[in-house]
């Protein structure tokens, strides 16, 4: 490292705060909005990320996990016959009305199974349990959503529907991507709940046998089940995210605010860098005067730009990880895998080492007879 970058960056300590302050707002914007993506992208799909399911089987043309068109759940006991599958159970995810105790209204997303299967149960259980939901009306929801919908314990009573609820536990973090909050309850009390006859289901879950093949099972519910799609879960997430993320314009917006962070961090980062680079030009000069390369006063402002990114990120990193947490009690999240945040070094340093690019482009034009001059 040349002691000159060193002394250069550290000489005015005003124009480093400048420029690392840059570089920190520049990655905070960038870790929140790309925070946001990824936050965003899971929820839409944490329903079907969390089920258990191999795979599931859909009416057709059902684009995503929020729009499922009810069926027979005759074809619950067609998919149990399939070779292969260990374990079927039907659910039911649909929309409804939640009337708080003060009369308003609001739009919940009713998630109806049963509690004795391992498919589709309500995770992150903070209090109560799975078995609690075979109590009368029983309800579980998120903890998150409780001002939302004007609960404060277990043990409130509440209408969906028309129709009692009874709230009997809670979890933590189940966030829905919409505006309506996931609320768990037994297959039966969710028919009620949203008018879905005795006879029908929405969504039929299956559980492989140990050493079954996915696609033969697949193609075996295909030809025993009429009228049906049949995805995996992986399958059916990314279908599901697509729509939220990319169809709906939601992601693109986010990804677009993360592209300006990046913008406003070069510019703020090159046009500091290019002020140090302009201050020291005499500097400059006596090295070329003395003979001293490009290459070397290249390597000196590139350096500046590289100490300074890396002071830029790690705090940048510290208050972002302070936003990450924050986040976890609201109900857009922020998520932070340590993918992204390694990723967020070298992009870092990449913005920064581009800016010093845009100095040194006046440096390469420099007389070193300037120096001479009064």
């Amino acid at each position: 490292m040349p002691p000159l970058a060193r002394r250069n960056l550290f000489h005015d300590k005003v124009r480093l705060i400048v420029t690392v302050t840059g570089i920190v707002f520049a990655v905070v914007l960038i870790v929140v909005e790309l925070g946001l993506f990824v936050g965003f992208t899971e929820t839409t799909s944490s329903l079907i990320d969390h089920s258990g399911a191999d795979l599931w089987v859909t009416s057709r043309h059902v684009p995503y996990v929020e729009l499922g068109v009810p069926f027979s759940e005759r074809k619950l006991y067609q998919v149990r016959a399939v070779p292969g599958v260990q374990e079927a159970q039907k659910i039911i995810s649909r929309w409804s009305q939640w009337k708080r105790a003060d009369g308003r209204q609001e739009s919940v997303q009713i998630i109806g199974i049963d509690a004795d299967s391992t498919l589709a149960q309500p995770w992150s259980l903070v209090q109560g349990t799975e078995q609690d939901l075979k109590r009368p009306d029983a309800v579980i929801m998120d903890e998150i959503y409780k001002q939302k919908l004007g609960v404060s314990q277990v043990g409130e009573l509440f209408e969906i529907g028309g129709h009692r609820a009874r709230i009997v536990g809670f979890t933590h973090g189940i966030r829905s991507f919409t505006t309506s909050p996931y609320v768990f309850t037994t297959f039966k009390n969710a028919q009620v709940f949203t008018n879905v006859p005795d006879d029908q289901a929405i969504f039929i879950l299956v559980k492989l046998a140990p050493g079954a093949n996915v696609e033969q099972v697949r193609q075996g519910i295909l030809g025993n089940v009429k009228d049906v799609e049949v995805f995996t879960s992986r399958e059916f997430s990314h279908m599901t995210q697509f729509y939220w993320m990319f169809t709906t314009g939601a992601g693109v917006a986010v990804l677009l605010a993360a592209v300006l962070g990046l913008v406003v961090g070069f510019v703020v980062v090159a046009q500091t860098i290019y002020a140090t680079t302009v201050d020291h030009l005499k500097e400059f000069g006596t090295l070329k005067a003395m003979g001293a390369p490009n290459s070397y006063v290249y390597k000196v402002i590139i350096t500046q730009a590289a100490i300074s990114a890396v002071m830029g990120y790690v705090l940048g990193m510290i208050v972002s990880a302070f936003v990450v947490r924050a986040s976890q009690s609201g109900g857009a999240a922020i998520l932070m895998p340590w993918p992204m945040a390694v990723g967020m070094f070298f992009l870092t340093l990449l913005m920064c080492v581009s800016a010093a690019l845009v100095s040194i482009n006046k440096v390469t034009r420099l007389d070193p007879a300037m120096v001479f001059k009064g």
